[in-house]
C-alpha cells in the first residue's frame, strides 16, 4: 500500500519511519514550531533517497538565509525526484527549488500551474501566501487580494483544516476582511493550539481591529509554550511591543526589545531579526521616545552583515532605517546606488517606491521633514509593494504623518488621522488627533 502525505498525496518512499517524520515534519513547518530541523531530518535517515523529505529541509534553510546549503539540498532533490518520483513530486521539488533559488516569477508561474493540478500539495501552497512569500515580494500592487483570491478557489479543498484556516483567515485580514478574516483564524487556531502562525494572523486581526488588550493577553497566556527558538518567537513578542506603544509606554516596548528582538538575544531567521528590530527602534524615535544610540549601532552592525548588498525591496527599506538613523551617509548612498541600477535594468518589480521611500527616510532622520513629505507623498499608495503586512509597512505611513505634523501641515495630517481612525481604532492616533485640535 502506497504512503501518504497527511493530504492524501502519495509519497516515494518504503519506508514507514521516514513518511511519519515527514509528515510531522512538514506539519511543523506549517504551524512555525520548533523541532521541524531534526523532524525531516530524521525523515532522510530513514530514508536517504527520499526528495521531498531534502527539498523540505532545503526551504527551512531557505528560512534562516543559508543559502549554501538550501540550493545543496534543493539539486539533490531535484536529482533524486528525477529517479523516483511521481509526476506530482518532480513538480513540487522544481517549485519549491525556484522559491529557493529567489526565481520568483518562474516560482510564481510553478506554484499556480502546481496548485492547479494539486491543491491540496500544502507545502507548495504556502510559497505565495504569507507577508513574506513569493506573491508579497514580488512587486504586485494587489497581493493581499491576489492571496485571498487564491485561498477562495482552493478552499473546498481543505475544508477544516488547522493550516489552511490559518493562512485563508490572515489572507482576508489583508485584505481588509478583518472580522471576518479574524474569526477563521481563529477557527484553524482552535483546532491546533500549537501553531504559531494562527497566533500572528490572530495578532494581526487585533491590530487591525484595536483589540490591543486582548492582543497583549493573548500573548502573555500562549508564549510560555513557545520555545525562544521558535521562528517566529521574536515577531510574536514584536507585535506585543507595537501594543505597548499603542499606549505609549516606551519602556516596556524596550524591554521587549532586550528581551527578544536584540541582535544579542534574538534566535530569529536573518529577515525578521533585521525588520523587527530596525522597525521598532525607528517607531520609538519617530513617536518621540528616546533610543540610545548604542541599540541602533549594534543593531546595524549586525544588520550589515546580514544583509550587506541590495536584496529583497522589504530588507532594503529597512536597511535605510539603520542608514539613516546612524547617519550612515555612505552605507546609503551605496545602498541606493545598488538600488537604482536595478531599477535601471528592469531588475526590480517593486519599482521607484524603494528608492523614494529610502530617500524619504534619510530626509526624517536629518530633521528635513518637508522634504520627507515631499519625497513620501506620491509614492504611499504604492507602498504595499514592497511586501510585507500592513502592521509593518504602517511604520512608512506613520513616518509621513509624524513629517506632516513637524513641518506645520496640520491639515493634512488631521485629514489622514481621520481617514485612519476611520478605518481602525488607534490609541496613538487618536493622541495624535487630540494634540493638534
Amino acid at each position: 500500500m502506497a504512503l501518504e502525505d497527511r493530504y492524501g498525496l502519495p509519497i516515494s518512499t518504503s519506508s514507514p519511519e521516514a513518511a511519519s517524520a515527514y509528515r510531522e515534519g512538514v506539519d511543523l513547518m506549517l504551524a512555525g514550531w520548533t523541532g521541524t530541523a531534526e523532524t525531516l531530518e530524521r525523515a532522510t535517515a530513514a530514508d536517504p533517497d527520499f526528495a521531498l523529505a531534502h527539498i523540505a529541509r532545503a526551504r527551512l534553510h531557505g528560512f534562516y538565509q543559508q543559502g549554501d546549503l538550501a540550493r545543496q539540498k534543493a539539486a539533490l532533490a531535484r536529482e533524486l525526484v528525477a529517479t523516483r518520483g511521481t509526476e506530482r513530486e518532480r513538480s513540487h521539488v522544481e517549485t519549491l527549488a525556484l522559491a529557493i533559488e529567489g526565481r520568483l516569477p518562474e516560482a510564481i508561474a510553478a506554484t499556480m500551474k502546481h496548485v492547479e493540478a494539486w491543491p491540496r500539495d500544502a507545502l507548495v501552497l504556502s510559497l505565495p501566501l504569507g507577508a513574506f512569500g513569493l506573491f508579497a515580494f514580488s512587486g504586485m500592487a494587489d497581493h493581499d487580494r491576489a492571496r485571498q483570491e487564491l485561498c477562495e478557489r482552493v478552499a473546498h479543498d481543505y475544508g477544516e483544516d488547522w493550516w489552511f484556516l490559518t493562512m485563508y483567515g490572515w489572507a482576508m485580514t489583508e485584505n481588509g476582511n478583518v472580522g471576518r478574516g479574524r474569526g477563521v483564524t481563529e477557527r484553524g487556531f482552535e483546532l491546533r493550539r500549537q501553531n504559531a502562525h494562527a497566533v500572528h494572523a490572530v495578532l494581526h486581526a487585533m491590530f487591525e481591529d484595536g483589540s490591543i488588550e486582548a492582543a497583549d493577553r493573548l500573548v502573555d497566556d500562549w508564549i510560555p509554550s513557545y520555545d525562544r527558538a521558535g521562528i517566529l518567537h521574536g515577531h510574536i513578542r514584536w507585535h506585543q511591543a507595537l501594543g505597548a506603544l499603542e499606549h505609549g509606554d516606551a519602556a516596556r516596548a524596550l524591554a521587549i526589545y532586550a528581551d527578544v528582538l536584540q541582535p544579542k538575544a534574538t534566535q530569529a531567521p536573518p529577515l525578521n531579526l533585521v525588520t523587527d528590530g530596525a522597525s521598532l527602534l525607528w517607531r520609538l524615535s519617530a513617536y518621540g521616545h528616546a533610543v540610545p544610540r548604542a541599540l541602533w549601532v549594534e543593531a546595524d552592525a549586525t544588520a550589515q552583515r546580514l544583509f550587506p548588498k541590495s536584496s529583497l525591496p522589504f530588507a532594503d527599506i529597512h536597511m535605510a532605517l539603520f542608514a539613516a538613523a546612524t547617519q550612515n551617509r555612505e552605507a546609503l548612498v551605496a545602498r541606493l546606488t545598488a538600488i537604482e541600477q536595478r531599477l535601471a535594468n528592469g531588475k526590480l518589480p517593486a519599482g521607484p517606491v524603494v528608492p523614494a521611500v529610502c530617500r524619504a527616510l534619510a530626509a526624517f532622520a536629518d530633521e528635513d521633514y518637508a522634504a520627507c513629505v515631499q519625497m513620501l507623498a506620491p509614492v504611499l499608495d504604492e507602498v504595499v509593494r514592497l511586501g510585507g503586512s500592513h502592521a509593518q509597512r504602517e511604520l512608512i505611513e506613520d513616518t509621513f504623518v509624524v513629517a506632516l505634523m513637524r513641518s506645520g501641515d496640520l491639515p493634512r495630517a488631521r485629514a489622514l488621522l481621520d481617514a485612519r481612525l476611520h478605518r481602525r481604532p488607534s490609541l496613538r492616533d487618536t493622541r495624535w488627533r487630540a494634540a493638534m485640535g
